[in-house]
This record gives C-alpha cells, sequence and structure tokens, in this order.
C-alpha cells in the first residue's frame, strides 16, 4: 500500500477513534501529530525530541491526551482506547508510551 493511502487511512481511523471518544464519554485533547522534518529530521535521523524513526514524520501517529476529573489519565487508563484502536487497524501499543496511536510503517509504530 502506498503511504499516501495508509495516511488517508489513518486519517480516517484517527476520526473514528475521537468519536468513539466522544461516544464513550473519554474527553481527549491533542498532543503531538505531525513532527515536521525542519526541526525533527528526516525519517531515521534524530533531532530534538522523539525517535529517528518516527511515524510522527510520515503524517502516521497522533498523541491523545486522555483528561479525567481534569487531569492528565495514568496509562493504564488508555486501555480503551487502545482495545477500540485495535478494531480500526493500529499498531500495536507501546506500553511506555499509551497516549500514542499509530499505524505500523516498514516495521516502525
Amino acid at each position: 500500500m502506498s503511504l499516501i493511502n495508509k495516511q488517508a487511512q489513518f486519517a480516517t481511523a484517527i476520526g473514528r477513534l475521537l468519536v468513539w471518544c466522544a461516544d464513550n464519554n473519554h474527553t481527549v485533547t491533542f498532543g503531538d501529530a505531525y513532527r515536521d522534518p525542519r526541526l525533527h529530521g528526516a525519517m531515521g535521523e534524530k533531532k530534538a525530541y522523539g525517535a529517528a524513526n518516527s511515524v510522527h514524520k510520515l503524517r502516521l501517529a497522533v498523541d491523545l491526551n486522555l483528561i479525567i476529573n481534569g487531569k492528565l489519565a495514568q496509562p493504564a487508563d488508555y486501555a480503551p482506547l487502545h482495545d477500540y484502536w485495535d478494531t480500526l487497524g493500529g499498531a500495536e501499543r507501546i506500553a511506555n508510551d499509551m497516549n500514542h496511536f499509530s499505524f505500523e510503517h516498514n516495521g516502525f509504530r
């Protein structure tokens, strides 16, 4: 599948996740989405924060902040969101980065 087609599928899946969150009374805000290579480096290059091979650089990842009682949720609180994300074809969750929702590309997630 071409990268542009995967990006389009990812955007649709994120939209579905956001609607699911709203329908299930989960308050979310956006964190990082696209990481511009002028600041973060090209794929495979590490500049600033984040991984050298972050799929944020390919427009295939979004960090969502889950808010519970006005505060940022704990990692375990993201499990229902990830369970739904799994049904949308999302990449395997990253245990130490639970606010990260992505599609896999060339082995990176």
